[in-house]
């Protein structure tokens, strides 16, 4: 137990340690600075400038740039939706995997476009080879649209007073170029010496050791998986994720995983000092995200290890801790800490099944997806710590009779009313959707396998995963059905596009504004103080938002399960 605890603080120090110079060097790609890399990215660059038509030179406010970010995304949509119905007769197809169902294609679209692969198929009998590699470019794009939107923030931060938050189409090409395909190459490599493969070829046929012959799937898993993780995507080549031993063959590649799908969340909080030149703020706001995560990390560690107690009373041995739905080749203990990962990065990706977890442990993944900023999403992360940045500052000068500040920009009733919508909008579509499907048992309960309190728990986690763009779920939940490919498609679209919009205006409103140098009345935001503020405020809002949800869920399976 002991070695298997010191690989999870390894983990969290091996990611903090890659992530502080990655950090500084994602914000000289976004200031233009020059990098060691220059002279292999500048010609890409300039060639694909130059074909595109893109001006890098030409800046836009933040509603060009917002307008430019849905455009482009609605566009891969389409063709997304074109591929996916249509896989069955367009090449790349050695299995003969027919083309999707119009809702699952919607959803499937959405999802990936969204940055939270949703997978309501299974990803070796559901899709091509085709349509694997375009939602691998999705996972690409996506990624980097989150990491081009918070750019504009880093700008509109920096800047004294200004309305040019940049270029987004050149935010995001640098993004793709300079960041992620250099790690996806570095991680796709280790991940084919782990054993995961890179092939077009069908399905390969093995004899067991049984003497029988079985068919057993691969493709490009290792390239998959690598912006799978990398973009904070989380969706699976094969369906049961990185639980599949060809996505995660070893304790090594699971290391691997954990440390990639973290580093860019990690490394652009330290960006963001690195670019307005605030480390200390930078360091404030990743110690009120580790203090979140680790809390809820530790808690389900201990959670895990301690096993089911209804199995204890049986008189087994559960010194494994509780071991269904998990992979001996990583236990527990690693299990519990990616589970808690992936819902706080935003990620999704799972290696054990989270409907299989106790009843509190799976509190605390919904927990994670319903604060939704304890380093988040690549990009997203940051913006939605910022709304309740915004949200610390006007409540705190409140409280001590100063005028709300940040970054020397005064906070107004505009800024406050994004703010305050965005904050709200995440609870309304997790419970409004919680609640209609409760209320039509024909769209709901009715795809439950589970009764009682977990099922409502599946329903619930199902919109929440959606709207976190996280895609993980407790998979006892039947949701390959037009009722749950429409209606979390819907939640995909508007959980994704206004959390990104409503920071990015705050921002440019800010940037407008005249520049106010701090003076011994400012409020200081990179304390700890202030720092602990923010958190009181995130705790807050998700105990008044999400408490009561919660209680019919996880909390009563957990009373009931201890009465018994």
């Amino acid at each position: 137990m002991n070695i298997e605890l010191l690989g999870l603080v390894l983990m969290f120090v091996v990611t903090l340690l890659l992530a502080i110079p990655l950090g500084k060097y994602i914000a000289k790609v976004y200031g233009h600075e020059k990098t060691f890399l220059d002279f292999i990215f500048d010609p890409i660059e300039r060639l694909f400038f130059k074909i595109s038509g893109i001006d890098p030179k030409i800046g836009w406010n933040w509603k060009q740039n917002m307008t430019a970010l849905i455009a482009i995304n609605f566009v891969w949509f389409l063709l997304g939706m074109f591929i996916l119905m249509n896989q069955g007769w367009l090449p790349l197809n050695p299995d003969n995997n027919p083309g999707m169902s119009a809702d699952l294609a919607f959803n499937t679209s959405i999802s990936f476009i969204v940055n939270c692969n949703l997978q309501h198929y299974s990803g070796e009998t559901g899709l091509s080879y085709f349509g694997q590699m375009y939602l691998m470019f999705l996972q690409f794009v996506s990624a980097a649209t989150g990491m081009a939107a918070v750019a504009h923030v880093f700008v509109a931060f920096k800047e004294k007073t200004t309305e040019n938050l940049g270029n987004f189409f050149v935010f995001l090409i640098k993004s793709i170029t300079r960041i992620l395909m250099p790690l996806c190459v570095v991680m796709g490599v280790m991940l084919l010496f782990t054993g995961s493969p890179m092939t077009f070829h069908g399905k390969d046929n093995i004899t067991t050791m049984e003497g029988k012959t079985v068919s057993v799937a691969t493709g490009s898993v290792a390239a998959f998986v690598a912006i799978k993780h990398l973009g904070t995507n989380g969706g699976g080549f094969f369906g049961t994720n990185s639980a599949h031993p060809l996505e995660n063959p070893s304790y090594v590649s699971n290391f691997v995983e954990i440390v990639s799908q973290m580093l860019i969340p990690f490394a652009l909080v330290f960006a963001f000092g690195y670019f307005i030149k605030r480390r200390k703020l930078s360091w404030t706001i990743f110690a009120v995200m580790s203090i979140g995560f680790l809390s809820l990390m530790v808690m389900n560690v201990a959670f895990e290890n301690a096993g089911n107690p209804a199995i204890h009373q049986m008189g087994a041995n559960i010194s494994l801790g509780n071991m269904e739905g998990k992979e001996i080749r990583f236990g527990s203990s690693a299990s519990a800490y990616w589970s808690v990962a992936t819902t706080v990065i935003s990620t999704g990706s799972v290696n054990s099944m989270h409907d299989s977890f106790m009843p509190l442990s799976g509190m605390n993944h919904l927990l994670a997806m319903m604060i939704n900023c304890f380093y988040g999403g690549v990009g997203v992360g940051i913006l939605n710590y910022l709304i309740f940045i915004i949200l610390a500052v006007f409540i705190s000068g409140l409280m001590v009779g100063r005028t709300p500040e940040f970054l020397g920009k005064k906070i107004e009733a505009k800024e406050m009313k994004i703010a305050m919508m965005v904050a709200l909008f995440h609870p309304l579509l997790i419970l409004a959707g919680t609640a209609l499907t409760a209320y039509l048992p024909q769209f709901g309960t009715a795809t439950l396998n589970n009764p009682s309190f977990h099922g409502f728990s599946e329903m619930l986690y199902e919109f929440t995963s959606a709207s976190a763009n996280n895609g993980s779920g407790f998979e006892g939940l039947g949701d390959n059905t037009p009722w749950w490919n429409i209606s979390t498609g819907i939640v995909l679209i508007l959980s994704r596009f206004l959390p990104i919009i409503g920071p990015v205006a705050i921002a440019g409103f800010l940037a407008q504004k005249k520049y106010i140098p701090e003076s011994a009345g400012t409020l200081k935001t990179d304390t700890p103080t202030f720092g602990l503020m923010t958190l009181g405020v995130i705790l807050l809002i998700a105990a008044l938002a999400f408490f009561p949800a919660l209680t019919l869920g996880p909390i009563a399976e957990y009373l009931t399960s201890i009465t018994k």
